[in-house]
């Protein structure tokens, strides 16, 4: 069994994010980006500040990356911030669909560097210094750790890897805390202080 098996198949994860492109032509930017991803295992909700996602957390966490490459490829400087979340119920969510990741044959070859900043919060318990530490490890081992400012992880890399590695910290989180857990995450995508 994979690390993200137990989440991905049972639990229902929510995602609100915002897609900030700093460009004149944002809301074609941000609306083509929701129309080329593939949501289809997703409930989606869209106005005028964010969208929330809900569904199993391996179609949320596809669904998540794709709408982030398709805003990429405009070149245009993208802030993409989000909050994942998980009340530890073992809700089953509405839409009943293969286990399969639908964006992943698409993207999967799409590179695209991205800078990361995240927290872990904890429902109901405090997520401990420790976990922190365990994570920052990890993010080592990856080879994507930038650094760390106050409570948040910095990381970065290539998106796939940026994205492979908040759905399982996040899972992390979920199975050593046994309860509801939040990682809010800011994404720098195309921006010129990269280069």
């Amino acid at each position: 069994m994979s690390l993200n098996e137990s989440t991905h198949t049972s639990s229902t994860v929510g995602l609100r994010f915002s897609l900030h492109p700093m460009a004149d032509n944002f809301i074609e930017i941000i609306k083509g980006a929701l129309r080329e991803a593939n949501t289809e295992n997703l409930s989606v909700h869209t106005n005028d500040v964010s969208t929330v996602l809900r569904g199993k957390q391996l179609h949320l966490f596809d669904s998540a990356k794709a709408i982030a490459i398709y805003a990429s490829k405009s070149g245009t400087h993208i802030a993409f911030n989000g909050t994942f979340s998980i009340d530890g119920t073992e809700e089953t969510f509405e839409i009943e669909k293969e286990n399969l990741a639908l964006n992943e044959p698409t993207i999967r070859e799409m590179k695209q560097y991205v800078s990361a900043q995240y927290v872990l919060y904890s429902l109901n318990t405090p997520i401990h210094q420790s976990v922190i530490h365990q994570e920052i490890i990890h993010a080592q081992e990856r080879g994507i750790f930038k650094n760390t400012v106050y409570d948040s992880i910095g990381i970065h890399g290539d998106i796939h890897d940026v994205f492979a590695f908040l759905d399982e910290s996040f899972t992390r989180a979920h199975l050593m805390k046994r309860t509801g857990v939040v990682l809010t995450v800011n994404i720098s995508i195309n921006s010129p202080s990269h280069k």
